[in-house]
């Protein structure tokens, strides 16, 4: 999902960035501390070097250190002093390789205090997503964390990093406690973060972890333009059969206001009427008409011409209702019985309707099982009662799309009476 790609693109930049500030005081050399242990002929450079990071010239801060290192005899101290500096001008310059070897140099030396530790591991960490070296943010945010670091924008880099380098496994795990962390202490997770769920159990194909992102970006952040990126991603599961969905598709939205164009309308009605359902698609028409969306310009007498077809068609059903559902009723199995129902919960009769659905679900030998019991819910949904239809949903299995399609509904139905 490119939205998403980019989402976490965005959020890793400006995470990176908000661990890689303008180095400060606690990072680099002290003049004061270095005229009592540093000699001048180091003093001098490591002094110069200083000032240019304040100047935010850092690669001529590096530069100068390598006069510096020139002297000859240098004591530790001296060396520590070198390395301090050499961390700050790295850390502007973004070489976090540089800034990980001083780390190391000073944490060896024992000049840094365990806060101090993991103040620096938190700038390597953020250096290294900054610069998209994944693997090595990761490894750095890793080792911060075992090292008794707690800080949530470094969760954060640990969660991207792993995300980046690919490890879904991980990201999945960690996003899960951290979202369960937010709504044990009565917060709401952030939306990045559930994206970040979202992007990644559809990268692994984790049908549970998707399930808990999509309820939750659509429970705390509904909009038409979430739900269109939610059902934008449908038919990109491999899983999901898109052409047998094509109509529910649409249903959906239609209830979530993501049909924007006139032959979203058009092309829904008439899967609507070749599905066995044309009061549905009169009523589809309807609602383009109503909305300024059809019956406009050029088109507008095709339009006209479609709405006549739904009101042929239905006159059609009316006629044959009666042998129609004998026959439904007479058949071996009930998979008539389905389509009949529909048509009359959209036809304004949806008690009839359910009860033809679940007549037929109870007769058996259906050829979609599961998309019978999707239907009963629409029944009930059209006719106001949402707890029935929630609970038919609920009752929805498979991998094909209907359990997908039958969650999202039970979404929206609990959204819509907010």
């Amino acid at each position: 999902m490119n939205t998403l790609k980019t989402m976490v693109a965005v959020a890793v930049g400006a995470l990176a960035l908000s661990l890689n500030g303008a180095p400060g005081a606690e990072f680099g050399f002290s003049q004061a501390s270095a005229q009592e242990s540093v000699r001048k002929e180091v003093g001098t450079p490591l002094t110069e070097a200083s000032r240019l990071v304040k100047a935010g010239k850092f690669k001529e801060s590096l530069a100068k250190l390598r006069d510096a290192e020139a002297v000859g005899g240098r004591t530790a101290a001296e060396n520590n002093a070198i390395e301090g500096v050499r961390f700050s001008a790295a850390m502007g310059a973004n070489e976090p390789d540089t800034m990980a070897r001083s780390f190391d140099a000073l944490k060896g030396a024992g000049k840094l205090s365990g806060a101090q530790q993991l103040q620096y591991m938190e700038a390597i960490a953020g250096t290294y997503l900054r610069n998209k070296d994944n693997a090595k943010a990761l490894n750095w945010a890793q080792r911060y964390f075992k090292e008794g670091g707690n800080s949530a924008t470094m969760k954060q880099v640990l969660q991207n990093a792993q995300f980046l380098s690919g490890d879904m496994t991980a990201t999945i795990k960690d996003t899960l406690d951290e979202i369960s962390a937010d709504e044990r202490a009565g917060r709401t997770p952030s939306k990045d973060k559930l994206n970040l769920l979202l992007f990644a159990a559809q990268k692994k194909g984790d049908v549970n972890a998707e399930s808990v992102a999509t309820e939750k970006l659509l429970n705390f952040y509904p909009d038409p333009k979430l739900w269109a990126q939610i059902l934008g991603s449908l038919p990109q599961k491999k899983s999901f059969d898109t052409s047998r969905y094509q109509l529910d598709l649409y249903r959906l939205r239609l209830a979530t206001g993501n049909m924007r164009e006139a032959n979203d309308y058009m092309e829904m009605a008439q899967l609507a009427a070749q599905a066995g359902v044309p009061e549905e698609g009169k009523q589809v028409v309807d609602k383009g008409l109503a909305a300024g969306i059809l019956g406009q310009g050029a088109e507008g007498a095709r339009h006209k011409r479609l709405a006549d077809l739904m009101v042929k068609k239905i006159g059609e059903n009316k006629a044959a209702a009666a042998e129609n559902e004998k026959a439904a009723e007479q058949a071996k199995d009930g998979n008539a019985l389905v389509t009949l129902g529909l048509a009359n919960a959209f036809g304004g009769n949806a008690k009839k309707g359910a009860a033809q659905i679940d007549a037929g679900i109870a007769k058996g030998n259906l050829k979609r099982p599961e998309d019978a019991k999707l239907y009963l819910g629409l029944a009930y949904l059209q006719g106001g009662d949402v707890a029935k239809a929630q609970a038919a949903w609920k009752t929805v299995k498979g991998t094909d799309g209907a359990a997908d399609l039958a969650r999202l509904w039970i979404i929206q139905s609990r959204s819509a009476k907010r």
